[in-house]
């Protein structure tokens, strides 16, 4: 974003938002046909979104570099990504531990490769 740029919530008039009642703000929506509420159907069909992508996109990271960084196989983070298999109740915890500690767990992980590696 240019140094000058604003973001459009910071031009947003709330003075507006803020003088409607609730029941003119859903009134408002209802009548975006891009925000129309979901089905029965549709939100039953819907799925949550896996606790260990929320971790991915909050760090910033990519598949590949969150893999890379807390060691596990690419291909085990796409299929819990992509609800094709389940964390096991070890790969839960591990996950619960990067969200507390990202930096610590990265760095202690980072000086195992480096001691493991060949000189």
């Amino acid at each position: 974003m240019k140094k000058n740029a604003k973001k459009a919530s910071d031009t947003f008039d709330w003075s507006r938002a803020d003088a409607m009642s609730d029941e003119e703000i859903h009134a408002a929506a209802l009548a975006d046909p891009d925000a129309q509420p979901l089905t029965e159907e549709q939100a039953r069909q819907m799925k949550p979104v896996p606790r260990v992508k929320l971790l991915r996109v909050k760090l910033r990271l990519t598949q590949e570099q969150f893999a890379k960084r807390y060691g596990i196989p690419l291909s085990t983070l796409r299929d819990w990504e992509q609800h094709r298999s389940q964390p096991d109740q070890a790969a839960q915890s591990y996950i619960r531990v990067i969200e507390a500690l990202p930096g610590v767990i990265a760095h202690a992980l980072s000086k195992k490769r480096h001691h493991l590696e060949p000189a």
